[in-house]
């Protein structure tokens, strides 16, 4: 696969990772403010690089390239309060030469039955320190699926 165009991580189980909400994350309401749902998926995101051995830092200064957001489709659910625990998932859905897309959920974490919260798919390209977009690296695909 690793010659080819578009790659997929479909069959991998999710990646997971619990956040409570706190007072900063919500609205004078105690809901948590839309806008967080991305923050929550972004370190999620982030912690299932790490999980894979990729750290973005060291991505920076050995590559001298990194990864952004160039899409995000997001839609809400339901609603997480004050005090919630939520269990973020993170999947790959798919690889090329300069993108990766991923799905992530939000669900409320509960025993028997997480409720789904807010699910996103995103987008995200590999650029040069300057910008431009790029070529993903070898290693770090290598390392994705």
């Amino acid at each position: 696969m690793a010659n080819s165009s578009a790659t997929t991580g479909a069959g991998l189980p999710p990646f997971c990772w619990p956040v409570r909400v706190y007072w900063e994350d919500t609205d004078a309401g105690g809901i948590v403010y839309y806008a967080n749902y991305l923050k929550f998926f972004e370190r999620a995101r982030t912690e299932w690089l790490r999980a894979k051995g990729i750290h973005q830092q060291t991505l920076r200064e050995e590559t001298g390239g990194m990864f952004v957001v160039s899409q995000a489709q997001i839609n809400y659910l339901k609603s997480a309060r004050l005090d919630d625990e939520l269990l973020l998932t993170t999947s790959l859905i798919q690889t090329g030469r300069v993108a990766m897309t991923i799905y992530q959920q939000a669900r409320l974490k509960h025993p028997d039955n997480p409720v789904l919260l807010c699910e996103a798919t995103i987008r995200a390209s590999w650029v040069s320190a300057i910008g431009k977009p790029a070529r993903i690296p070898q290693v770090i695909l290598d390392k994705l699926l």
